[in-house]
């Protein structure tokens, strides 16, 4: 084994003498062991048994699959004697109930990309935690989750692929483990990593290019136009189909990952969920020097209306985001495209 710092001694020193630290710090280590047995189900693929398989329910457009259960699960018995009031789940219509004096709350996607697991592509968890806000409860556990990101006390998301990652930010930078499986336990690998700027990689699922609206369909079509359009660089594009592997892609090279909401029935306002996908991705994202947006705003000013209210996510490289916020906004977007007459085009000043 590496002389790598363990999570847990990290979360020692990350606590020690800190007040309010220590229940972090607990429960983002209680993640960490249901990040490690998951990690193990989804290794053994078949042999776990049909994980792939439909449970019969619907999560909005996508079906939920024996994987997502077996995750959930494991997370809320890692999570029973947390110091947390309640639990926000993607698989459970209404938040959990755990010890409602509690000074935090956990919003989770068990496994996200659950659709590629028998695909063999990378997919992992996601989780966000925050204030209990009980000011907010009124009785109820779900009012809890009504603030917007930028209250995150933590992030993480775990990456099951050719190594077990788990991205994780305290508010302080983003730091990388990777799971050890001799010793069971995460060691921190890539400390303080930074998203480059710029890029020359998107991900967007192209197949969906009529539904789009204008702004999006003008940054990527001025991307494929490459060194003989405005932009005068030549793109690659990816799309893995799993969100985890994309921002997983991004910590280690830089660029942009695009889920706009377009105009088909159920996708007008996005597919990610803001509370448990969209907020710990933005944290995760934003404290590596990148930025995360609708399009409109950022991520993490949003205050949520509901506990799986989905919004667009374009996150990834500062200055790429940056420029697809900047269509948005601009009113002549349809004009981004010729480069004798953009604003980017060859008059430019």
């Amino acid at each position: 084994m590496s002389s790598a710092v363990d999570l847990k001694t990290y979360l020692e020193r990350w606590a020690f003498n800190e007040p309010g630290r220590a229940d972090v710090a607990d429960v983002v280590l209680r993640m960490a062991l249901a990040g490690g047995e998951i990690a193990r189900v989804v290794g053994m693929g078949s042999l776990a048994g049909p994980l792939g398989e439909p449970t019969g329910k619907k999560n909005g457009v996508h079906v939920q699959k024996q994987i997502d259960l077996i995750s959930n699960g494991l997370v809320l018995s890692a999570l029973k004697d947390a110091p947390l009031a309640a639990i926000a789940s993607e698989e459970l219509e209404t938040s959990v109930t755990v010890d409602r004096s509690a000074s935090l709350i956990l919003a989770v996607d068990p496994l996200d990309g659950s659709a590629n697991i028998d695909t063999n592509a990378a997919v992992g968890t996601i989780f966000s935690v925050l204030p209990s806000a009980p000011e907010r409860a009124n009785g109820t556990d779900c009012p809890r989750f009504l603030q917007p990101g930028c209250n995150q006390l933590a992030a993480g998301m775990f990456i099951y692929g050719p190594q077990t990652l788990f991205a994780l930010t305290l508010g302080n930078g983003t730091d990388i483990f990777t799971f050890d499986w001799e010793h069971k336990t995460f060691a921190l690998s890539h400390p303080g990593i930074t998203i480059p700027p710029r890029t020359r990689e998107y991900a967007i699922n192209a197949s969906n290019h009529r539904h789009w609206d204008q702004p999006i369909r003008t940054y990527v079509d001025d991307c494929l136009t490459g060194l003989d359009g405005p932009r005068r660089e030549d793109f690659n594009m990816r799309w893995i189909g799993s969100p985890v592997a994309e921002i997983s892609r991004i910590f280690s090279r830089g660029g942009i990952y695009l889920y706009p909401g377009d105009k088909r029935p159920g996708f007008q306002n996005g597919r990610m969920r803001l509370l448990y996908e969209a907020n710990p991705i933005a944290f995760l994202v934003e404290q590596a020097g990148g930025s995360a947006s609708t399009g409109m705003e950022r991520i993490l000013n949003l205050i949520p209306e509901s506990l799986h209210q989905r919004v667009p996510l374009v996150v990834g490289s500062r200055l790429e985001v940056d420029y697809v916020v900047r269509l948005h906004h601009a009113p002549h977007a349809d004009g981004e495209r010729s480069p004798l007459f953009s604003r980017r085009g060859l008059f430019r000043n």
